[in-house]
Order: C-alpha cells, then structure tokens, then sequence
C-alpha cells in the first residue's frame, strides 16, 4: 500500500482546501484571503498536513523544491477542475495538469474530482485510473472526490449514496476518498465502513457557525474518518489560527 505519512499525523489529517477560486469564482474571496500567500501561511502557520492548490496557483506561489525554504506545508495539487458558470446537469470536469507535472511542482499528492451519477462518469472514472496508475508508480498517494451529481442522482447525501461514492473510491484504487458530510454520524458511519481499507476524509462545506462546524467535526471523527479538508470556514474566519487550533484538537484528539 502507499504510505500517507507525507500528509498525515498519526493516522489522522487536516488538509487546508484553496481550490475555490475556479470552483466556485471570487464570491467566497475578501481582500485578504484572495491572496494565496495568505492561504499559504495559514497553512504553514497552521502545521496543516496539506494544503490544496490547482496547479497555476501551486506554480506561482508554492515554494520550488530548489528554493531551500525549509517550512513548507505539504502540497496536494487538484489535477481537474470545472467552473459553476455552465449549470449542466451532468457536470464533467476535465483534467487539467498531470502526475508528472504535480510532482515536478512539489506535490506529494495529487488529487481528482469524480461526479458519481454523472453522465460523464464513465469518462472521470477512465482519468482517475490512469491518475491513480501513475501516481502509484511514482508512490505518492490519490486523494478522489467522490460526489454524486447528476440528473441520475436523486439524492446526493443519502446515506446509499454516499456510501456508494466511498465504496467506488475504493474499487478504483483511491488512497483516500474525500466525500461531503452527508448530515448524520450513522451514514457517514456507513460510507467509512465502504470505503474499506481506502481512507476517508470529509469536506468542511460552506461556512458555518464556529458551533456547528467543530460539532461536525466531532461527528465525523467518531464516524472512523481520518480527518477533513477545510477551506472557508478557516480562511473566512476572523481568527484562523484560533479555528484551526480547535479543530486540530478534535480531529488530533487533544480535546
């Protein structure tokens, strides 16, 4: 199996998620953390396990492996991504840097986004396989977002579903899945127990109440998920390292 100890802690990971900006445009961006020097030393600061760039963004402003800076979160660079601006039923999102170019940017990880239901899914599955292939030969870890989309979904976050999401991570050679919460400790529970021997993390999702989000955390720890990859309700928040040091306390189980 690959190792994970390059973007876990124990068995346990917190990733700082920065991938918004072609996901989702500048409508969750303010003046300062528009800046990805800011992500990136929140992520440093932070002693996050990665952070998650798209690969124009780890060009321009990821410390180069030749550059001697020595404290360096790890890098995990998104290999395919899509925009929210075309509203197709079944999304597709086509890959956009590979293996090969990721780690020659110093990422110790890559990862992939596959739409579970879309009618494009036969075409992500066919990428992540050469994805997990190569990387595999290079033994650096697949982090899959796994999440059902499409017309062929009728409901993304039942507990079936999003087991199954889980479980197609593991059945494509997946090192983690990531997955959204789907609401309750007992499914997610059940997509864990899917997932099998492939690790899962759960995705921070939209900002929250500083409550409601460390309540999920809690719950998604005690589901057996590794840990979570978070991006606005850390950079959004007034005080990110004050946010990350409790979070990191549920997920590191320090509380």
């Amino acid at each position: 199996m690959i190792s994970l100890e390059k973007i876990t802690t124990n068995g346990k990971a917190l990733f700082l998620a920065y991938d918004q900006g072609m996901e989702h445009g500048t409508a969750d961006f303010d003046d300062e953390n528009i800046d990805p020097n800011y992500i990136l030393s929140i992520g440093i600061e932070g002693g996050f396990n990665a952070i998650i760039f798209q690969k124009g963004i780890a060009e321009k402003y990821y410390p180069s492996p030749s550059s001697g800076q020595a404290h360096r979160v790890p890098l995990i660079i998104k290999l395919n991504g899509k925009t929210n601006l075309i509203k197709d039923q079944d999304p597709y999102s086509p890959l956009l840097c590979t293996v090969e170019e990721a780690v020659s940017l110093g990422a110790v990880a890559v990862g992939y986004t596959v739409y579970v239901g879309s009618e494009f899914e036969n075409k992500m599955i066919e990428e992540l396989s050469k994805i997990v292939r190569e990387a595999h030969e290079k033994n650096i870890p697949v982090v899959s977002w796994m999440y059902p989309r499409g017309r062929n979904v009728k409901n993304p976050n039942s507990k079936e579903t999003v087991a199954y999401a889980a479980r197609m991570g593991l059945e494509l050679g997946a090192d983690i899945v990531k997955i959204q919460y789907p609401g309750f400790k007992d499914a997610l529970s059940w997509a864990v127990e899917a997932a099998g021997k492939t690790k899962v993390v759960v995705s921070g999702g939209a900002k929250q109440t500083e409550q409601e989000f460390l309540e999920m955390a809690r719950n998604i720890m005690k589901a057996g998920a590794i840990g979570m990859a978070v991006g606005r309700n850390i950079w959004q928040n007034k005080d990110p390292m004050g946010i990350t040091e409790r979070l990191k306390e549920v997920i590191f189980e320090k509380e």
